[in-house]
């Protein structure tokens, strides 16, 4: 079986987010399975020249893009087994950043395009395209549309990941004829349209042959109107063709017994507490193992529940903790945090940037890890924290609920914190009930903090069921 994954970003070579690290990790898991997989991927400017020395030149071609033809190079490179093929136009991703432009619209129809033309020219002929997120949309559609008689492309089946509803690619209907080179058959409620506009990720959800997402309760979720982004009624037509599957993590690359990127590496309590030591230190906060630290690595958007996290902070605060948090994201909450750590120097260390070396760091040095998010379809920085065995405290939604199970006191089950409504004070009494087990209850706290680093999120069991499930979708 042969499965080319369809991607904006892929982990190491460019990543703005959790996409990035599903397609580093997920063909690494099939392979082991005995699936035989390829990325294609867009090649950004922002490839590092240690990637880019590495590629070699495959061939060019024209690429229709409504009523233009442009230059499309396939360069490729091999690693870990895994090939990787980087789909070249100066034109369109010649630039700094991946997302954002005025004619997002253009260049990911170009690259949903290009795609389907190089498959004539890859090391292996693909049986399932498997497309992930609104840039990649358009490839169920346009295979359909403009390859479904042919005789290559004839038994392709495809499959659509959403990763995050809440980004559609939404552009004017124009885009339809002007880059799809589609006809208006396909502008209608059960196609294309989206409220008089075009969404890309609705077309991979109308014209792929199964659609997954990230985590079954995402799954359940995005069938609801307050989680539906305004496709609820189209998602609850598709339920049959809809499937939860939570992700993973890659247990090698994160792994703090050889993690060269912390402090030390560790494989138990007393190994993490020498890094909670040094990240104190290294980040100027007093160095105390009484001082529980709480921490949040993520986007400083309203979806991960910033609002709540400074709705209460002076409360938190006030309960002896120390709070450290790196990312970036929307400017009032950057300038929030940047005055917090003014104001607090021996409690708040704010980082408003993001690296991955010194993520780690936080995740090892670390107590407790907050993901209050308004939604989260799946989330891997909860598994990262317990891989490093701190202890996430996360809203009950998504992949959150899926993948936390909170601590009972009088069954000894669970290992994290957990809390259900979207409420700044709800979030606050479960803060205060894990740092009251951290003072008080440092036994259990050492046990749970074992625990969470014994459990196993790696790749293997969702691997496996991707692999059913590509079965499923070619006998069809």
């Amino acid at each position: 079986m042969n499965v080319l994954f369809a991607a904006s970003e892929c982990a190491p070579f460019i990543k703005t987010g959790g996409l990035g690290d599903v397609i580093h990790a997920l063909p690494r898991a099939l392979e082991k399975q005995k699936v035989n997989t390829a990325v294609i991927l867009p090649k950004y400017e922002d490839l590092k020249p240690e990637v880019t020395e590495r590629l070699t030149f495959v061939t060019s071609f024209q690429v229709p893009v409504g009523w233009r033809n442009q230059y499309c190079g396939i360069e490729t490179l091999e690693e870990d087994g895994i090939r990787y093929y980087f789909l070249d136009n100066e034109y369109y991703f010649k630039r700094h950043g991946s997302y954002g432009y005025f004619d997002d619209g253009e260049r990911f129809a170009f690259f949903s395009r290009a795609v389907l033309e190089a498959l004539p020219y890859l090391e292996a002929k693909p049986d399932i395209i498997h497309c992930h997120d609104w840039q990649t949309g358009p490839v169920p559609v346009l295979l359909k549309a403009h390859y479904g008689s042919h005789p290559f492309y004839k038994d392709m089946k495809t499959l659509f990941t959403i990763h995050n509803l809440r980004y559609q690619g939404v552009f004017p209907k124009s885009v339809l004829s002007d880059l799809l080179d589609l006809s208006e058959l396909y502008f209608h409620t059960d196609g294309l349209e989206f409220y008089g506009n075009v969404s890309y990720l609705k077309a991979g959800l109308a014209y792929a042959d199964y659609i997954t997402t990230v985590s079954p309760s995402y799954a359940a979720e995005i069938q609801m109107p307050y989680y539906g982004e305004q496709l609820d009624g189209f998602l609850r037509m598709k339920s049959g063709q809809l499937k939860g599957i939570v992700n993973g993590i890659d247990t090698e690359l994160y792994n703090p017994e050889t993690d060269q990127a912390l402090f030390a590496p560790y494989k138990d309590y007393e190994g993490k507490l020498a890094n909670k030591r040094a990240l104190q230190e290294a980040l100027h906060l007093p160095a105390d193992e009484k001082i529980p630290v709480a921490a949040m690595v993520t986007r400083l958007v309203e979806q991960k529940g910033i609002d709540l996290v400074l709705r209460v902070m002076q409360e938190m605060l006030s309960l002896n903790i120390q709070f450290v948090l790196l990312g970036t994201g929307e400017r009032q909450y950057e300038e929030a945090f940047r005055n917090l750590a003014a104001q607090h120097p021996d409690k708040v260390s704010a980082h408003l940037y993001f690296d991955e070396s010194f993520s780690r760091k936080i995740y090892a040095g670390s107590d407790l890890f907050l993901m209050p998010s308004q939604f989260e379809p799946c989330g891997i920085g909860q598994l990262l924290a317990l891989r490093y065995g701190t202890l996430p405290l996360v809203r009950e939604t998504g992949g959150l609920k899926d993948t936390i199970r909170p601590y009972n006191e009088f069954t000894d089950e669970g290992y994290g914190f957990s809390f259900t409504n979207y409420n700044a004070h709800d979030m606050l009494f479960t803060i205060e009930r894990a740092v009251w087990f951290y003072r008080y209850q440092p036994n259990t706290w050492k046990k749970l903090t074992e625990r969470a680093m014994s459990l196993d999120f790696s790749w293997a069991s969702s691997a496996h069921t991707y692999m059913d499930l590509y079965r499923e979708i070619l006998a069809k």
